[in-house]
């Protein structure tokens, strides 16, 4: 009984195949590419932005180099008077150095975590902006799928399209006039 079933089942998938090739499909699907990094690099917006993130930066960085000078100096001063300590008092000193060390290297991975939530946070409205011109110019040229070309470093994601194909399909300067750019 078994058996019965999965036989029907892949004789069924087989029919549905046969009707309704993937090919057939593939070659009703409308394509359209972007590149929205490069939309991004383009938008007035972005040098705020930019500027915004990199103040934020040089806070965090000044701030985690006044943590890390405070620590060197604790160590300096350690070093100074580890000739006069006892054992005990050295091995306490090192136990604080170490827990201070430890909690200098979370302060670095916390300015991390923050400074990559502010980027989100900053980035954010010029996103929304690129995906509502990119969803408009898609519905105005009737795309069912738009494929981003590139990643945000640069890297191509997509290996292969027909030159044609992409020059009549590559949308990257419709959603910059979307934009008014």
């Amino acid at each position: 009984m078994k058996k019965y079933f999965s036989t029907l089942f892949l004789g069924a998938l087989v029919a549905l195949f046969a009707a309704n090739p993937v090919t057939a499909v593939a070659q009703d699907l409308n394509v359209g590419f972007v590149e929205p990094r490069v939309i991004l690099e383009r938008m007035p917006e972005m040098a705020a932005v930019q500027q915004r993130l990199q103040n934020f930066v040089d806070r965090k960085s000044q701030e985690l180099a006044d943590q890390e000078a405070e620590f060197q100096s604790q160590i300096q001063s350690y070093q100074e008077r580890t000739a006069v300590m006892s054992d005990q008092a050295r091995a306490n000193e090192e136990e604080r150095l170490g827990a201070l060390s430890a909690e200098l290297q979370q302060a670095q991975a916390v300015a991390e975590q923050e400074v990559n939530q502010r980027r989100a946070e900053l980035m954010a409205p010029l996103l929304e902006q690129v995906q509502q011109a990119i969803d408009e110019v898609a519905a105005e040229r009737g795309f069912d799928v738009v494929l981003n070309t590139t990643t945000s470093t640069g890297d191509v994601i997509i290996l292969y399209v027909a030159e044609e194909l992409r020059e009549q399909n590559d949308i990257t300067d419709a959603v910059m006039e979307k934009l008014d750019m």
